[in-house]
């Protein structure tokens, strides 16, 4: 069993940062149980096989808006350790399931919400995505090139880092707190905010004048010669990371400019020819053929990979980096843990599939669950 057996959670759907939080605890261990909208029985988005973020835990579907339904919720919150939600500010509290209801019943519980601009604030109410969210942090701003302007990386920043990551860090703080003190808090886990603190080094960086606001003009942003990427003879592209000195130097005899006459490599006026010097001598060659030649020694350098092929690493293949749940693959559990290791669980479920199974193995006794379903409170796909 995972390292967060015995946590209850109650999950109430959404999409993004919220389930992939979710995911996260489950795959630790953790019961989660997602509370769905009686709505969406049998009316998924996309088979949920390929809807990853939902796997390893039950699927039960609630209609909140009826009292009964209310109410079967309620006593779900009052059995959890944590409740996540993902809803704009004051949703819950409309729904009847705000943080004063649920505290009232539950004081134990630890109350996780999930937006993109936080629960207050002049926007706060506003919709918004992860480009959005990371364009106030500065960090959309960064990334992309001189010419292109500003690239969306994927919505790994805003929703699944700053979001998911935080809200699951914030989460267990507020879990273990709990333990100690027997009380519950609200943990305001906002976009921005996690986004925003991703920068941190960053910004750290242009406090001290190292870095520039200007993109492509950085160590980090392609900006530099020895940490970019570089296209192959055939296509293809691999990169290089090698920023500290010895790295450096090893890579540059590699390539054969050991013995030239080259300028510093933190002198920023000569990083564009540098960068030349080094696009023309990787296009010499394959990305096969540079990967026998830089994979074991220290240059800190990779292939460039699509999904596909990271499942084929050698690398991914003997760390079981990546599993298959119901023939789709996918990331595995991450981290490892020594004693108690992590577990997929089962695949992503429909929406209503668990609802008689979940609400019994959640305390609900066979009439409760016969009576909410003949009231059409609760629905069974």
């Amino acid at each position: 069993m995972g390292p967060l057996d015995g946590v209850k959670v109650v999950e109430f759907a959404g999409i993004g940062p919220g389930p992939m939080c979710c995911m996260l605890l489950a795959d630790m261990g953790a019961d989660v149980l997602r509370i769905d909208r009686t709505a969406n029985v049998g009316r998924d988005a996309m088979e949920p096989r390929f809807n990853t973020l939902l796997r390893g835990r039950p699927n039960v579907a609630i209609d909140l808006k009826h009292d009964e339904g209310l109410e079967a919720a309620l006593t779900l919150c009052d059995r959890a350790d944590i409740l996540i939600e993902g809803f704009r500010p004051g949703v819950m509290e409309r729904l009847g399931l705000g943080p004063e209801v649920v505290f009232a019943r539950n004081p134990r519980i630890v109350y996780g919400r999930m937006t993109g601009w936080g629960q207050d604030g002049p926007i706060s109410h506003t919709a918004g995505h992860d480009i959005n969210y990371i364009a106030l942090t500065g960090a959309l701003y960064a990334i992309g090139s001189k010419a292109a302007g500003p690239v969306p990386p994927l919505n790994l920043i805003g929703d699944f880092g700053g979001g998911a990551l935080y809200m699951a860090l914030g989460a267990l703080a507020a879990y273990i707190e709990a333990q100690r003190s027997g009380r519950g808090q609200v943990v305001d886990t906002s976009m921005v905010e996690g986004a925003a603190s991703l920068m941190t080094a960053a910004y750290g960086a242009q406090a001290a004048g190292a870095f520039v606001e200007e993109r492509e003009s950085n160590r980090l942003d392609g900006g530099c010669h020895h940490y970019n990427t570089y296209e192959t003879s055939d296509g293809e592209h691999i990169c290089i990371g090698s920023n500290e000195p010895q790295f450096y130097q090893l890579m540059l005899e590699t390539v054969g400019l050991g013995d030239a006459a080259l300028p510093a490599q933190a002198d920023r006026t000569h990083w564009p020819m540098m960068r030349e010097k080094l696009q023309a001598i990787f296009k010499t060659k394959t990305r096969a053929e540079w990967t026998d030649i830089m994979q074991d020694i220290d240059v800190c350098f990779a292939p460039v990979l699509r999904m596909s092929e990271a499942l084929e690493h050698p690398q991914n293949v003997h760390r079981k980096s990546f599993v298959e749940l119901d023939g789709v693959p996918q990331p595995g559990p991450a981290p490892r843990f020594e004693r108690t290791p992590s577990d997929p669980g089962t695949p992503p479920a429909h929406a209503g599939q668990d609802t008689e199974q979940g609400l019994a193995e959640w305390g609900f006794s066979a009439d409760a669950i016969e009576t909410l379903l003949e009231a059409g409170v609760v629905r069974q796909a």
